[in-house]
């Protein structure tokens, strides 16, 4: 019998219990992986998960941390670790999202939105570096508007996106001597609670998309599950899109 390609590893994910992260969460663990998850307010969602995946005999421990937060992040990659008894992958998809011309945007949601997006992997990957061996893997989960924004609104969530774009790329340099790979997956418009497939934006952004619709959160988990393996060692620094044809 095959071995599941994850098995043995210890994953955190960050913004874990819905959406992406959520489906993030089940795959890792479906191939393997004991995986730790953070979140914030979704306390329901995230008790609902654990015991889906606990029930399917895997690993998962749930962690709420405010990402904005740096000393709550530390705490939360810290407990992952004793919870797990390592770390091998590490998974950066907290992200909140806030639309409105630059003119209008509210102050609050501009520092809301850099302290989470931002600050939120920055604060994540710099107390789990300590951890991490060769083989090692980081993921961040960026948005295909670093790359493309189709109309107004997007600036400032995109700015914040292209940093994670950034940070990829010059962090894939600092930590390839080390034997660990950085890549930044970049979804494109993706079925979730926050993002419907149903709407006119929806309808907008299916009309930019090559193939005319929505992915699905496993189209992006299963990107990742591939980023996390062993097939994937000579793969990092790049901005990797999951997006349908959106800046085709």
């Amino acid at each position: 019998m095959s071995t599941a390609p994850l098995t043995g590893r210890r994953a955190i994910v960050t913004g874990g219990s819905r959406g992406i992260g959520a489906e993030i969460v089940r795959r890792l663990t479906s191939e393997g992986a004991a995986v730790a998850f953070t979140y914030s307010a979704s306390g329901a969602d995230a008790e609902k998960l654990v015991a889906d995946v606990t029930a399917n005999g895997a690993k998962v421990v749930a962690i709420q941390a405010d990402a904005a937060d740096p000393a709550q992040t530390a705490n939360a990659v810290d407990r992952a670790v004793a919870e797990l008894g390592g770390l091998d992958i590490v998974v950066n998809n907290a992200a909140v999202a806030h639309m409105a011309p630059i003119g209008e945007f509210p102050g609050e949601q501009f520092d809301r939105l850099v302290a989470i997006n931002i600050g939120g992997m920055f604060w994540t990957t710099r107390s789990a570096i300590k951890h991490l061996g060769e083989g090692a893997r980081v993921i961040n989960i960026g948005s295909i508007n670093a790359d493309r924004v189709p109309g107004p609104g997007v600036s400032v969530y995109a700015m914040t996106k292209g940093a994670v774009s950034s940070f990829t790329r010059g962090l894939a340099r600092e930590l390839g001597p080390q034997g660990i790979t950085v890549n930044n997956v970049q979804p494109g418009p993706i079925d979730t609670d926050a993002n419907p497939d149903a709407g006119d934006f929806a309808e907008s952004l299916k009309l930019v998309t090559a193939q005319g619709r929505y992915g699905h959160t496993t189209d992006v988990a299963s990107f990742v599950a591939f980023l996390a393996g062993p097939e994937s060692g000579y793969i990092t620094g790049v901005n990797l899109n999951v997006d349908g044809g959106f800046t085709v």
